[in-house]
Parts: structure tokens; sequence; C-alpha cells
């Protein structure tokens, strides 16, 4: 059986999707993978910033991701078939190669200036997470929220990371004008669980303490469990919900564990290696809820998926946000018509 790596989710790095060969490791011949594999940062300069999105179950129309692929290395993370495009693996690569937007701060600022440019809010975070431990050290997430701080552009963020808490100096003030609200994405109370599960994203009682700031800060906050996952934390469901909201959450929402592409074998080896017990069971029970496949894409079913497992789970979520006072909406209102263009120097003065 393969051996979990040292700070890592996935347990190998197959090939990607349109490799034309691809090459395994024989451990009598080359020996086993070594157990620490460093990160490493691959700068682009993007040609565009802000993605645009039609998806109608997505609650967002414009997304910023300052990263691709993300070094917290959660096994489920539906992003991992994306380094593909990049010609590295979803396994392994995905979490130790990450591309860095170096200039996304002055390619969305040529964005915003631009004249046919319509003001919505912008999620940063909708495919890897913002505040990844490489942020402390590029702090690309940052310069872009001074761009849009900037702009007094509304701006929305989903992130499990605890380098949020850096930036409350922009999110408080722009919370004020009703420009940004936050969701910390949460999968586990259990900080064992957490290590397998999401090894280098923050830990349980560091998210809560994070809504806590950011309640306290005034910042709209609310906790999102992506995904659930059955027999693994859906058990948690309540508890988490309850201590969500007891920090400071106003809202909350959740996503049925989605496996597209690759990330349905690396999620089965993560399994066989760490429940190995359960593995079957699990598989079933999301087959069950994705019309007898891993993964369903449909809109409107690919989020919550469907039938009596799904249906139970969507029951126990509504339950638990009426008890515990939290809105089941992911959306917060937020303003666009404070959105302007600031003048820059040598910028002719308007004649009227």
């Amino acid at each position: 059986m393969t051996k979990p790596l040292q700070g890592r989710g996935a347990l190998s790095n197959p090939a990607n999707r349109f490799a034309p060969t691809r090459s395994d490791i024989d451990p009598v011949e080359d020996g086993d993978m070594p157990a620490r594999i460093a990160t490493v940062q691959i700068d682009e300069r993007p040609k565009s910033i802000i993605s645009r999105n039609q998806s109608p179950d997505v609650p967002f129309e414009q997304s910023i991701n300052p990263y691709r692929g993300c070094e917290h290395g959660c096994i489920y993370c539906f992003a991992r078939p994306n380094h593909a495009y990049w010609d590295l693996s979803p396994g392994i690569d995905f979490e130790t190669h990450i591309i860095v937007k170096q200039g996304a701060a002055e390619q969305l600022e040529r964005e915003l200036r631009a004249k046919n440019y319509r003001c919505r809010p912008i999620t940063l975070g909708a495919n890897t997470d913002p505040y990844q431990p490489i942020e402390q050290q590029r702090r690309i997430t940052r310069e872009l929220l001074e761009v849009l701080a900037r702009f007094r552009h509304p701006f929305s963020i989903i992130t499990k990371g605890a380098l949020i808490s850096r930036d409350l100096d922009i999110l408080g003030a722009m919370a004020e004008q009703q420009l940004c609200s936050v969701m910390i994405s949460m999968t586990t109370l259990d900080p064992q669980l957490k290590r397998t599960l999401e090894p280098r994203a923050a830990g349980p009682r560091t998210r809560l303490d994070a809504i806590r700031q950011l309640s306290d800060a005034g910042v709209p906050v609310g906790v999102l469990l992506a995904p659930l996952i059955p027999m693994i934390n859906d058990r948690e469901l309540e508890a988490m919900l309850e201590a969500s909201a007891a920090a400071g959450a106003r809202s909350a929402g959740f996503v049925f564990i989605r496996l597209p592409r690759e990330v349905e074998g690396l999620f089965r080896e993560w399994l066989d290696c760490h429940y190995p017990e359960r593995a079957g069971h699990v598989m079933s029970l999301i087959a069950q809820s994705r019309n007898g496949a891993a993964y369903d894409c449909r809109f409107g079913s690919r989020m919550r998926g469907e039938g009596l497992f799904a249906e139970m789970i969507a029951q126990r979520f509504r339950l638990a946000t009426n008890k515990f006072g939290l809105r089941a909406d992911r959306r917060s209102p937020l303003r666009t018509d404070l959105f302007c263009v600031p003048p820059r120097a040598g910028d002719q003065l308007p004649l009227l």
C-alpha cells in the first residue's frame, strides 16, 4: 500500500489525462517516493485576471484566483484536474507546483479601468485558496485587495486559510461600506481527520478563531461545509454549524463531495490508505447520491447530490441552520453603486 507523504494529501502523482505516455515507479528498482517533497513556485504573467461564470448553481459571476494549485493539499479538491493544462499531475504536483500569477494586481487595475467594464462582485478563492501558505511570502491576494479597495469594488472571499486575519484592516474598512463578505470553509472539528484530509490547511480551532475575528471586525462571515463526505465527516454537520454560529458566523452553505476526472482515483487511494475498512461503503454512498457514478456534473445536482442519502443531508442542514440561527444563503448583498475609477497621475481632468 502507498504510504502518505509528510504534509501532503495525495499519495501518488498519476499522469494527467493529456499525457501521451506515463511512467510508474517500481519500488524495487527505484525505491520509495521521498518522504517529503518541497514546494516549487512557477511564475506566470496572466493576460487576464477576472474569470466570468454563467453557471446557474454558482452564486457569483466573476472570480479571481491568485494561484493555480494549492499547498493545502485537500485530497477532495475539485480543482486538481486543472493542473493537467500545465502538463502537471493532479496528484502531488497540484500540491507542490504552485503557479503564481505575478503582476495580478496590475492586470486587475487595467481590467477595472476598461471603459466597457461593468461592476459586479468578484469572488476570490473560487478554485484554489487565496490564503494558502505561499501567500505569506508572495502577497498576491493582499495586492489584489488593495486594488479593489481603491476602486471601492465589492468582493467576497472563500478560504480555509488563517492568514486572512492579516488583512482585517482592508476587510473591516470595506465591510463598513457593504463591499465585502467572507465564507470560511469548514470540513471537520477533528484535528486528526484534518491532518490527513487537508494537511496544510488551518486547523479547526484556528478557522473558528478567524470567524470570530472577522465577525468582531464587522465583516459579514459565513461557514461553508465543503465538502460533506459520507461516513467521513457528515456526522459532524450539526456540530460544525453550532460551533461556527457561536464564533459569529451569520450564514451557512454546504457542498456534497465532488470527484471529477482524476480526483476519483486520488480520493479512492486516500480512502484505501486511511479508511480501508469503510472505503467501499463511502464510495457506494457517493454513487447512490451521484446517479450511480462517482460524479455527476449536471447543474442543480452537482453541488448537492440526489437520492435518499443526499436528501437526508439537505434536511439535516436545513434543520440545523434554523436551530442555530444561520441564514442558509451564501449570497451576501454587496453594493456596486460605490464603484469608481480613481484618477492616475497625468490623467486629463473631466471637462464638465
